[in-house]
């Protein structure tokens, strides 16, 4: 049987943490489709848009040899992607366990007989912390050069 594997994220200023994600996931499964969250739901969910449009974040992923299918995820649900994408497993940063949504993803997959498995989160890198560079450097603010090489 072959497992299906569903990497869901907004995948926004991608980086090494989102690498991370998908090359695990495609460790873990026989076939890997990265869920790429569109801008309306990333707005609706993370309260902003991202920096960088949907088809280009979905081109970014798709590119990975690792990745084999890429879906545009719609719907802030994830058991109705489930229905679109039909996976076994969904794969999710560690960042969600033991929370209130992480829990209410897997009790939801849970039903339907989904697998939730969690991969280490990458703490010192994340596209919060990358907007919030450029915006320094944006601003010109005094903190920023040491900022910079962050994103250099």
């Amino acid at each position: 049987m072959t497992v299906i594997g569903y990497a869901p994220g907004a995948y926004d200023l991608f980086h090494v943490g989102h690498l991370n994600v998908l090359r695990h996931a495609a460790a873990h499964c026989d076939r890997l489709v990265a869920g790429v969250v569109s801008d309306e739901v990333v707005l609706l969910t993370k309260g902003r848009l991202p920096v960088i449009p949907l088809a280009e974040r979905m081109e970014i992923v798709r590119s990975l040899r690792f990745v084999d299918d890429v879906h545009a995820e719609t719907v802030p649900d994830k058991l109705d992607t489930w229905r679109e994408v039909g996976f076994d497993v969904i794969f999710k940063g560690d960042d969600w366990r033991g929370t209130p949504k992480g829990e209410r993803l897997e009790r939801d997959f849970a039903g339907v007989g989904v697998e939730v498995r969690y991969f280490p989160y990458t703490v010192h890198t994340s596209s919060t912390v990358l907007r919030r560079a450029l915006q320094a450097i944006e601003a010109g603010e005094p903190a920023a050069r040491g900022i910079r090489s962050l994103t250099s």
